[in-house]
């Protein structure tokens, strides 16, 4: 149940404090509790008052209602209502139900289209355990998450999700997995010590945990010091919240011909008015009272010829048709007018871990005394079954064995004959065993000749971790280096292996492993050593030592920390999560198709850094900005930084979603992709968010426009093709169904203004041309071929003009042409002598072949030959119209012709639609039509190849640049 406002309000716990800096005893006497009791159940039903429930708070839906009222408000809709209104006015009930039809028909798919339950409230509120433990009354009890209060004190464990903010007091190993909130793939270390810089990043503050995120090894208890909204999950749900829906670059776009053909209808409609009323009054023959519900019609179909009815239809089936084709390349649209928005992205703002990297720490090097190894391609070769890589060095295969040895991880093969295994436990010590068992040394059969009998656990303080093996014979190798790693071993009873951080490693070795001996630990190898560590950690790798002690005997006692000294230095491991062997090339198309991609993420800098220059978004000299840094930054400096920095490191929630805005503040179309919690304000303030289904969380999926199901960063670039595609796909029918109303427009006026001739076509035919003959080939050209360079050119800027581009000249160009044709045949066969041998020539056949059977009707029948002449001619001028667009610079001629089948069949299915409606009696009655003769439909179909012939000259002077196509 949502809170009320005031209790939001009672949520707010000093949320300002730095408790990282604040010492244990401290904060046990600042929250009044006694954390070896916990607080009493008066003490905690009045915090409960105080505080309010440990609850995210949500604002709520938007009203479908209020979605319904901004379709019925859209400026081509408000046109066609009032042209409803002057049909029930009139009586016209045909022309009634045939207008209030489209309009309910766009309103059902506009409101089905935006309206959708906000989730990622639920999402966020579905992060919380249901129930925790807490130490209340001197009593260990479980109760609900909700009851939290600050002050409380909770035990967690393996396994458990983090019911609220809290400080550590009390930590066996605790490693809490934050990558849902910071963005980091390792597990951190959590400790009780106090820290000394209050601006640390939550990803810094080692000795806090945080809501929302999940305790993966060890025990901890931790003082509660925020609760519900001023949590970092709240502060987050707050900033969801606060970013306001904005409308994509189609939704304006679409606005700005909504506006336009918005003015455009109501000034031909009053035009239309004043030159029926001016006829009225100086041709003598009409009578103003009896003309006046003709003129009304005339304004009303005049102006239905403007609006493009279908084009909302049109645009919608064809976003519709791009998301399948979209799903089919691994990226799934949620938000429809999204599919078209990667098409203008100019800035892709990408999160590293799982996007541009594999999310999979991997052992990329291994350095040993006189020589390194790289391991980063052999690692991400694909092993026949039951094979495995071959060792080079003997030195190489026991730095594998004893870092697989001193692991807790656990590696099992998903298939029992093949090489591909499955990892549990810690990432890292993950990563070493994974590389190890890729090289035949399988960790649960080594353990069969190398058997633990004792430990020396890891602990954030000692930073290294220790196992000691009886051996009991010859390792499980297949590899020629068998024998010799064999021999090291043979004459040991015991063995003991150390892994952790190089410089604590190095307090515990006075000795090193060279050449297959043990030499004593010099300066120089020291030296050598520390360079190795230093090289290995400017490159972004975490870096760790393996070392190994020949043991006669056991540490008496079971003292196992006795294992620990004189040890034999064996060499470095460089772990990393490598980059997504695609996405360099992804990256490289971003450049050439004008897109800037800039890494946003909580990793550590240099990490960040190392990987943008590998995949080359950045160069070898480039900095990276830490949140620390923007936190001093005012929204205009911040404004002058994005334009060049293309790396942030160590940033909050709050940071990214500055960026993100300061870019769009630049005119920038931005996409940004992320998979954890903290990434959900960003994605969602973002032109189009792009969340990860496999590592994403649900809030980040709900607060995204699209979800990419392989979490793959070049499936981002591939949608941003597609999307370009679609928009000039519907560049492409703003062009046919606006040019193509553009001519009827110019015909209506024009005969307006004529004395004594009617309009050539009716409301009816208007509309039904608008939905039917033009509708249909304009869904068929939402599915054309991209463009051949679709991904060599800029995207479209985000401020240009949808009429820009060449776009509306295309428009005037084609209609005059189409008007003027039509306009002509209509003249012309209107004022053929009607009367000369009318009962001679005319019997009814459709077949007569001759100019004369212009003249083949009369009276009624003459005005319905002219009027349905006029009609065909516009429909078949507009199938060589769409057949043109197929490029929007190329000639159709190099075109594979059966490169678009449904276009295809659209015109062939539209033209024998449109024959039905001349030779069909229903249609007659129901157009005001006439069935032609062969002679009429011949000039009919002549006159109509005028349009594709201008079609065609119009590209072939803008491929010789005549003609300009550049978007400004």
């Amino acid at each position: 149940m949502a809170l009320k406002e005031a209790d939001v309000q009672k949520q707010q716990v000093n949320s300002v404090t730095h408790w990282h800096v604040t010492g244990t005893d401290d904060i046990a006497k600042k929250l009044d509790v006694d954390p070896a009791k916990g607080l009493s159940d008066a003490e905690v039903a009045k915090r409960l008052e105080q505080y309010g429930p440990n609850e995210i708070v949500d604002k709520g839906a938007k009203n479908p209602l209020l979605i319904l009222w901004e379709q019925l408000t859209d400026p081509l809709v408000i046109v066609l209502l009032l042209a409803a209104l002057v049909s029930a006015l009139l009586g016209k009930v045909q022309e009634l139900i045939a207008i209030m039809s489209i309009v309910v028909i766009n309103a059902v798919l506009g409101v089905v289209q935006e309206y959708r339950a906000e989730q990622a409230m639920q999402a966020l509120k579905n992060m919380s355990a249901p129930h925790v433990r807490v130490r209340r009354g001197g009593k260990t009890r479980e109760v609900e998450s909700r009851e939290l209060v600050p002050g409380d004190v909770v035990l967690l464990e393996t396994g458990n999700i983090i019911p609220a903010d809290g400080r550590v007091i009390e930590s066996a190993n605790l490693r809490v997995q934050e990558a849902s909130l910071t963005g980091e793939s390792e597990s951190v270390d959590k400790i009780t010590e106090t820290l000394d810089d209050p601006e640390a990043g939550i990803g810094d503050r080692k000795n806090m945990v945080y809501r929302g995120t999940n305790a993966a090894y060890g025990r901890a208890t931790a003082i509660i010091t925020n609760t519900g909204m001023s949590t970092e999950l709240g502060k987050i749900a707050q900033l969801i919240q606060d970013v306001d829906s904005e409308l994509t670059p189609l939704q304006r776009r679409m606005a700005e011909v909504g506006k336009v053909m918005f003015y455009a209808a109501i000034g031909v409609a009053l035009a239309a008015l004043l030159i029926g009323f001016i006829e009225t009054l100086f041709i003598e023959s009409m009578n103003f009272f009896d003309s006046f519900n003709d003129i009304l019609l005339n304004a009303v179909a005049i102006a239905v010829a403007v609006v493009p009815e279908g084009l909302p239809a049109v645009v919608t089936v064809s976003l519709a048709l791009g998301t399948q084709r979209m799903l089919r390349r691994n990226a799934l649209i949620r938000k429809l007018p999204a599919t078209e928005t990667l098409g203008s992205v100019t800035v892709i703002c990408s999160d590293k871990t799982g996007t541009l990297t594999e999310n999979r720490m991997t052992v990329k090097v291994v350095d040993v005394p006189g020589e390194t190894f790289d391991l980063s391609s052999v690692m991400q070769r694909t092993l026949p079954k039951s094979q495995h890589l071959s060792l080079s060095d003997e030195l190489e295969g026991l730095l594998l064995v004893a870092g697989t040895m001193a692991n807790d991880s656990e590696v099992e093969r998903v298939d029992r004959n093949d090489q591909d295994y499955r990892v549990q436990g810690d990432p890292t010590e993950g990563a070493i065993a994974l590389a190890a068992a890729r090289f035949g040394l399988v960790k649960d059969r080594m353990e069969e000749k190398l058997v633990r009998v004792g430990e020396v656990p890891f602990s954030s303080e000692r930073k290294m971790m220790t196992t000691v093996h009886e051996v009991k014979g010859e390792l499980p190798m297949d590899d020629a280096l068998q024998h010799n790693i064999d021999q090291i071993f043979n004459d040991m009873q015991y063995v003991a292996f150390t892994k952790g951080a190089p410089d604590r490693i190095l307090d515990v070795c006075n000795r090193v492993w060279e050449n297959g001996e043990i030499h004593e630990m010099t300066p120089q190898y020291r030296e050598r050593i520390e360079n190795g560590n230093a090289s290995l950690a400017n490159e972004g790798l975490r870096v760790l030592a393996v070392t190994f002690r020949p043991l006669d005997n056991l540490p008496a006692d079971e003292n196992w920390p006795e294992a620990e000294k004189d040890m034999v230095f064996i060499g470095l491991v460089g772990i990393i999560d490598p980059p997504r062997p695609e996405v360099k090339r992804a990256v490289a198309t971003c450049r050439t198709a004008g897109i800037r991609v800039v890494m946003i993420t909580g990793d550590h800098p240099i990490t960040a850094k190392a990987i943008a220059r590998d995949l080359e978004i950045v160069d070898g000299n480039a900095t990276a900005i830490i949140g620390n840094e923007l936190e001093k930054m005012s929204d205009e400096e911040l404004r002058e930084v994005v334009k060049t920095t293309s790396v942030f490191a160590r940033v909050s929630p709050e940071h990214k979603l500055r960026i993100v805005r300061a870019m769009k503040d630049n005119g920038e179309i931005v996409a940004m992709t992320g998979d954890g919690v903290n990434d959900a304000p960003a994605l969602k303030q973002a032109d189009i968010g792009v969340a990860m289904s496999i590592t994403g969380t649900d809030v980040s999926k709900e607060a995204a426009d699209m979800v990419i199901l392989d979490d793959n960063f070049a499936t981002i670039v591939d949608a941003s093709e597609e999307g370009r595609t679609i928009y000039d796909n519907v560049r492409r029918f703003i062009k046919y169904l606006l040019a193509s109303n553009t001519g009827e427009l110019f015909v209506l006026l024009i005969t307006q203004g004529v004395p004594g001739i009617p309009l050539p076509l009716n409301t009816l035919q208007i509309l039904w041309m608008n939905l039917i003959t033009d509708g249909v080939p304009a869904l068929a050209l939402g599915v054309e071929q991209p463009e051949e360079n679709s991904m060599t050119r800029p995207p479209y800027p985000p401020g240009a003009s949808v009429f820009g581009g060449g776009l509306g000249r295309h428009i005037i160009i084609v209609g005059l042409v189409l008007g003027v044709t039509a306009l002509t045949l209509g003249l012309v066969s209107f004022n053929m002598d009607f009367h000369a041998a009318n009962s001679a020539c005319y019997d009814g056949s459709v077949w007569a072949f001759t100019l004369a059977d212009l003249d083949c009707a009369d009276g009624e029948e003459g005005t319905k030959a002219w009027n349905t002449m006029v009609f065909i001619m516009l429909t078949l001028a507009q199938m060589g119209h769409a057949y043109g667009l197929r490029s929007h610079r190329e000639t159709v001629f190099r075109m594979n012709p059966l490169g678009n089948r449904f276009l295809l069949y659209a015109l062939l299915i539209t033209v024998a639609i449109q024959i039905s409606t001349i030779y069909l009696p229903f249609f007659n009655d129901l157009f005001g039509t006439n069935p032609l003769t062969m002679g009429q439909l011949v000039l009919c179909l002549v006159l109509s190849t005028f349009v594709f012939v201008a079609v065609e000259i119009e590209k072939l002077l803008m491929r010789r640049g005549v003609l300009n196509d550049t978007i400004v």
